[in-house]
């Protein structure tokens, strides 16, 4: 049990350590971006980085869930629907101290089930009808926990922050391969300064959203790890 607990306050603190380390890179990227292709414009390409930043992730925050289960075609269900599913979340809600998340359900075969939503006061819980069908209650109580850790750990507000910054760097990275091909005039001048210049911006635009994506699946695994080890706590199985 004491491992568990510690499990959580560890990933908890190397999570926030990389969430930090994104937000600085989007904004730094900015910054470079803006230096290399206008230089002396640095602090504005931060200032313009900050801003999409801020505002992409404002969107996410506030309809990230309803995206979520649009582009997953999920659809609610109210408790009359299914009690079964119903009372499994309530119980769950109740013994994690949490308010109970609205239900949705996915009419798919595959074997999945996701949390999303900004905070416990307005989280969604959806599980797909192929889940429900071929795992035994407990199985299906085991991923409803990992699921509601989720919640409680506030992994779904952190991911869907750690994805509205991931887009942030896609979006710069193709400002950049436009400016470069259409309005890059003053880094095409031949002095060699400004040829290594081209270089490094030429290497930063492809490394980018990669890097970008592997600190976004870092984040992901330390909160599934977390979810794992809460989801234990819940239920009491190991």
């Amino acid at each position: 049990m004491a491992l568990a607990y510690t499990e959580i306050s560890h990933n908890k603190t190397k999570t926030w350590f990389l969430l930090l380390f994104f937000i600085a890179f989007v904004i730094v990227a900015g910054y470079v971006i803006a230096e290399i292709y206008a230089p002396g414009s640095g602090m504005m390409g931060l200032i313009v980085a900050a801003a999409v930043s801020f505002v992409w992730t404002l969107i996410s925050y506030f309809a990230g869930d309803k995206i979520a289960l649009v582009a997953s075609g999920a659809k609610p269900v109210e408790k009359r629907d299914d009690p079964e599913l119903y009372r499994l979340v309530e119980n769950l809600s109740i013994a994690a101290g949490l308010p109970t998340p609205r239900v949705y359900k996915i009419e798919s075969e595959a074997l999945n089930a996701f949390a999303t939503g900004r905070d416990p006061q307005h989280a969604v819980v959806a599980v797909t009808t192929g889940l429900m069908h071929r795992l035994e209650k407990k199985e299906l109580e085991g991923v409803l926990a990992h699921e509601l850790s989720h919640i409680g750990n506030y992994d779904t507000r952190l991911l869907m922050i750690v994805t509205a910054l991931a887009g942030v760097i896609m979006i710069l990275t193709d400002m950049m391969w436009r400016f470069h091909f259409w309005g890059g005039g003053r880094s095409r001048e031949d002095s060699r300064s400004q040829g290594i210049l081209m270089i490094v911006g030429l290497v930063l635009m492809i490394v980018a959203p990669i890097f970008a994506t592997l600190i976004k699946l870092a984040i992901s695994r330390r909160r599934e790890s977390l979810a794992d080890a809460s989801g234990a706590l819940l239920t009491r199985y190991p």
